[in-house]
């Protein structure tokens, strides 16, 4: 085994014990809103994933990472001991597993952050086989389609204030997905647009007025 698979294994080890203690939280965080500017804050543009690597494209190899993403998922609600069905899908240019019923909360953890670590590690075993990056994404419980429908909620409000106002509006830190669903829909307001700006963990999305 070489340096680089010693390194995966162990990443995939530590990540696992993490799982395997639950996590507290209600799983159900409250919506960011709006905060003060910061002074020195810089804006940079709005978050563009990188797809270069998906080199195979097509269907056919998202279809094989959510095969290859559920089996790996069925075999840790095992080990877990947690009862959960798993839907495959491909939505867009990825592919799509989300884990739904049974007892969930311990897998989604507070803020969603159990869930992104899942995430991450799903990906990680998915890439192992097929030898792409991949871009898959998890969801537990319906976590993300109802946290897609509350900043959508949040970012249609924020946009319509921008809009009248003329005043740019900050909103509190988001991970990428978050970040993603709130500029697509400012991509879709009319008079207002969307950046980025900070450094993870505590990256924002800014709504300015349109130039």
């Amino acid at each position: 085994m070489s340096a680089s698979d010693n390194d995966t294994v162990a990443t995939s080890e530590a990540t696992s014990d993490a799982l395997l203690t639950p996590a507290g939280g209600s799983g159900d965080p409250a919506l960011p809103d709006a905060d003060p500017a910061s002074s020195d804050a810089v804006v940079e543009p709005v978050d563009v994933e990188d797809e270069s690597d998906d080199e195979d494209g097509g269907d056919g190899l998202l279809v094989r990472e959510g095969d290859v993403a559920g089996d790996y998922l069925e075999r840790l609600l095992d080990i877990l001991d947690v009862d959960g069905d798993i839907d495959l899908d491909v939505e867009g240019d990825r592919a799509s597993v989300a884990v739904v019923g049974g007892q969930l909360k311990t897998l989604i953890g507070p803020d969603g952050a159990t869930l992104e670590a899942l995430q991450e590690l799903t990906r990680l075993a998915v890439a192992q086989s097929t030898g792409v990056r991949s871009r898959l994404m998890l969801d537990i419980g319906g976590f993300r389609a109802k946290r897609r429908a509350d900043l959508t909620s949040l970012a249609s409000a924020a946009a319509e204030r921008v809009a009248e106002s003329g005043a740019p509006q900050r909103l509190s830190p988001m991970n990428p997905f978050e970040r993603k669903v709130v500029h697509d829909v400012i991509a879709a307001a009319a008079g207002v647009r969307s950046e980025s700006e900070g450094e993870e963990p505590n990256r924002r999305v800014v709504v300015l007025p349109d130039r």
